[in-house]
């Protein structure tokens, strides 16, 4: 094809990309958030048949965002608080396109100078506001199970290497490995172990509010002197409460243990001064993970996977053959995930960040606290319903005066659409789980949330 026509292609599918979306934001603020059509709806919108001949890109693009309007679930929303999903700045919107325009396969530093050096400032402008470790290794991952999962996967070839075993023998060639967590452990953890080779995590107990038990891990601990790994929590998906990390660490560092954190959504909080007394002692633990497209609010998909020791984190993920180009005293970004080839993630961080700076990063985070308190302040003026969570962070579990009421007001506000929240169970009880994850959640958005949840109780008939 002729580059002048190769040009003008990609100029006639951007453009239409851009107005269709562009079309998707400005009605993202008053459109149902739910999607009109479930998957056999937009099946029947689609081609069946690949077409024998091509397509113009234009049309292509166009046909692309017609079908598929009617199936888009409104995550965007200032009132989306399902699976705790931010949306995404402006800025870094912006810059994810650019990621996807420039096509740089960010694996390596040498083939990729721009994007790489960018990942490189934005990892270190995490871990300061993060308040974790500066020479901690950072690598972006798809989302928190695959952080969690590189992490896992470093703090288990460390314990092999203590134990005098060989970590490229696998695990059949060292001692048996104890994987430990508090008893409201994040599923992504323990899939994470699994896929990590660990098994799923032997739960030591937790509190009312999902907190680890650290008596419980105490004595799960001396009850076996075989290597350990523990993983703890901050922010709960139901409460979100932190575990107690300094007496929880110390307790796993008497042990000899590897102490891993799940952050996907909590560990921002060290970002704020009025909230990072939620994880007071978190930065003494050997590895974390967290999400930027929740908290940090930039687009799907970014996991962030941080192991204090980089060399220990390059020997677990690193990769080696004679094609790659590779500097033997610095490590490649694919040296701190489980993948070669991966889109440059880090951009539209360092794009949120530098739209942020730190003070718009702590008022980010308490504003997201702040209308989750908000919110609970709402639905306790609600007869009938009741708050039955901590409100410490961004998450609210909202619950009638039985399970079925519970249940209905969830389908209720999900089929009326002006709020989408996710139910769930907890400690025994149906609830409706409000995430707070947007930085657009202002006032306006609370009340007409608090609104909805009052109309669908009315319409239920659900009353003290």
């Amino acid at each position: 094809m002729h580059d002048d026509t190769m040009r003008q292609q990609y100029r006639d599918a951007l453009e239409v990309a851009h107005r269709r979306a562009l079309e998707w934001l400005d009605t993202m603020d008053e459109r149902p958030i739910r999607p009109e059509l479930d998957v056999d709806g937009i099946l029947e919108r689609l081609p069946h048949d690949l077409p024998e001949d091509g397509a113009d890109a234009a049309a292509v693009v166009e046909q692309l965002a017609e079908a598929s309007g009617p199936g888009l679930m409104a995550m965007g929303s200032s009132r989306f608080y399902g699976f705790v999903i931010g949306g995404a700045y402006p800025a870094s919107l912006g810059a994810d396109w650019l990621v996807s325009a420039w096509d740089q396969n960010t694996g390596s530093r040498q083939p990729t100078p721009a994007t790489a050096a960018i990942e490189e400032v934005a990892a270190a402008w995490l871990l300061d506001l993060l308040g974790l470790p500066a020479a901690s290794g950072l690598g972006f991952t798809t989302g928190a199970t695959m952080a969690n999962t590189s992490c896992l996967i470093v703090g288990r070839d460390t314990q092999l290497r203590r134990a005098g075993a060989d970590p490229l023998a696998g695990l059949q060639g060292g001692p048996r490995l104890r994987f430990l967590a508090g008893g409201a452990v994040h599923t992504s953890v323990v899939l994470a172990g699994r896929l990590a080779g660990l098994g799923e995590p032997v739960t030591v107990g937790a509190d009312g509010e999902g907190c680890i038990d650290v008596a419980g891990l105490e004595r799960e601990l001396a009850a076996d002197d075989a290597p350990a790994i523990v993983a703890l929590q901050a922010g709960d998906v139901h409460s979100g409460a932190f575990d107690d990390f300094t007496a929880a660490i110390a307790v796993a560092r008497s042990a000899g243990a590897w102490v891993h954190v799940d952050g996907a959504f909590g560990l921002w909080a060290a970002a704020s001064p009025r909230l990072q007394h939620l994880t007071a002692g978190v930065a003494d633990a050997d590895s974390w993970a967290t999400d930027a497209h929740k908290t940090l609010n930039v687009p799907y998909d970014c996991g962030v996977a941080i192991v204090r020791d980089e060399a220990a984190m390059t020997a677990a993920l690193g990769a080696h053959a004679a094609y790659l180009p590779a500097v033997a005293s610095i490590s490649d970004p694919y040296d701190r995930v489980t993948e070669l080839s991966r889109r440059a993630r880090g951009v539209p961080v360092w794009a949120a960040l530098r739209t942020l700076g730190r003070r718009g990063a702590a008022r980010l985070v308490e504003g997201l606290a702040d209308a989750a308190a908000t919110l609970a302040e709402g639905f306790r003026g609600i007869p009938g319903l009741e708050v039955v969570n901590d409100v410490v962070f961004t998450q609210v579990c909202l619950a009638a005066r039985d399970d079925a009421e519970t249940a209905a007001l969830g389908e209720w506000l999900r089929a009326e659409g002006t709020v989408w929240a996710s139910s769930s169970t907890w400690r025994g009880r149906t609830v409706v789980r409000f995430a707070v994850s947007n930085f657009s959640t202002g006032a306006e958005a609370v009340r007409r949330t608090v609104d909805a949840v009052a109309r669908g109780a009315a319409a239920l008939g659900i009353r003290d």
